[in-house]
């Protein structure tokens, strides 16, 4: 089959690895053009990867590179737009997360998709992460209900306190990198989430009005599991406890534990946000005398796949959906599923209470 045409949209860390993919897997795609709106980050991407057409117009970029597929890593309040033009112009999609900036959106990328036939594919990177998907599958076999303990604080300065700030431009860190742990509790569970609950803090003059950077969403699920997401970025946010993936069921617990200590690279580098290094399984079966009587299972994953790894694997995801015609409903059915939850939580922590879902 002759490669897909794809059109890369936003040419940041996302969009960097994410055509990077393309580029390794060339017999299957055909990078007809980069986007983004400051010319710096398109210029370099091109040169690095062979002098490809640049454009600072999504519209423009479409109308004249007619590609088969987009691929959106742009800042979330421009995905839907994107989306539609990419949809109804015939392409398949695929769209970093959040999907959307509301429900709504994302619900009408979900129809559109399947008015048209095409696939859409959601870059949530954990789930073609292997360590993630052992962390997932043991969390399985602990019983129910489950405890589920996750956090992702950011000490960032420079271009990462930066990039943090334009986020905050449209969401807070709970929504952005929320729909990924919500996401990951919804998979282990496979339970209906029913209420939300929330808090947040304003801790910079430098954001936007109404805006905080510090947030943590408590989700209860209908078979009485249990969630915490936490979440800050920032130039003030410590760099102790910054991550925190522990899941606790009647039978035991799983947790992601670095063995090394603190992340040399710091709590802003977005590598060290999906790397796992070891997985520390605890049961809690005991004898007579009440001792436990297993020792605690180490899973080793320091030879995971890395940032721009995991990135090609989701591309060729995508390529999988797109030849082999695969279904994606429940996917797509997660993806509005775990916005709508993080959305619901933005509301608790502004209004000061419960959300019923």
């Amino acid at each position: 089959m002759a490669p897909l045409r794809v059109l890369v949209i936003g040419c940041g860390n996302m969009g960097t690895s994410h055509a990077r993919a393309y580029h390794r897997l060339k017999n299957d795609f055909t990078i007809v053009g980069l986007v983004s709106r400051g010319p710096e980050s398109r210029d370099r991407l091109a040169k690095e990867l062979g002098d490809l057409p640049t454009f600072a117009d999504y519209e423009q970029a479409f109308a004249l590179t007619k590609p088969d597929v987009v691929s959106i890593n742009t800042y979330p309040e421009t995905h839907a737009a994107i989306a539609r033009i990419a949809l109804l112009g015939g392409a398949h999609l695929f769209a970093e997360k959040p999907l959307a900036e509301t429900v709504a959106e994302a619900q009408e990328i979900v129809d559109l998709a399947k008015q048209y036939h095409r696939k859409v594919v959601v870059g949530y990177i954990l789930r073609v992460h292997p360590a993630w998907q052992k962390f997932i599958a043991v969390a399985q076999t602990l019983g129910k209900p489950l405890v589920m303990r996750m956090n992702l604080n950011q000490q960032s300065r420079g271009k990462d306190w930066a990039t943090h700030k334009a986020l905050m431009n449209s969401m807070s860190p709970i929504v952005d990198c929320g729909v990924h742990y919500v996401d990951v509790m919804c998979q282990m569970t496979r339970s209906k989430p029913v209420r939300v609950n929330a808090i947040q803090a304003r801790l910079s003059d430098e954001l936007r009005p109404g805006m905080y950077n510090y947030g943590q969403l408590q989700v209860t699920f209908e078979d009485g599991s249990v969630g915490w997401y936490e979440a800050g970025w920032g130039p003030m946010m410590s760099e102790v406890a910054y991550f925190v993936k522990d899941v606790v069921g009647p039978m035991g617990c799983v947790s992601i534990v670095e063995q090394q200590g603190e992340r040399k690279a710091g709590s802003a580098d977005i590598d060290s946000h999906t790397k796992t290094n070891s997985l520390r399984v605890h049961w809690q079966e005991r004898d007579a005398s009440d001792q436990f009587v297993r020792q605690d299972e180490w899973l080793d994953s320091t030879d995971e796949p890395d940032h721009d790894e995991l990135c090609l694997r989701e591309q060729q995801y995508l390529l999988r959906a797109i030849r082999e015609n695969l279904d994606l409903t429940l996917h797509l059915a997660d993806a509005v599923n775990s916005l709508r939850i993080v959305l619901a939580a933005d509301r608790a922590a502004r209004e000061g209470r419960t959300i019923t879902l």
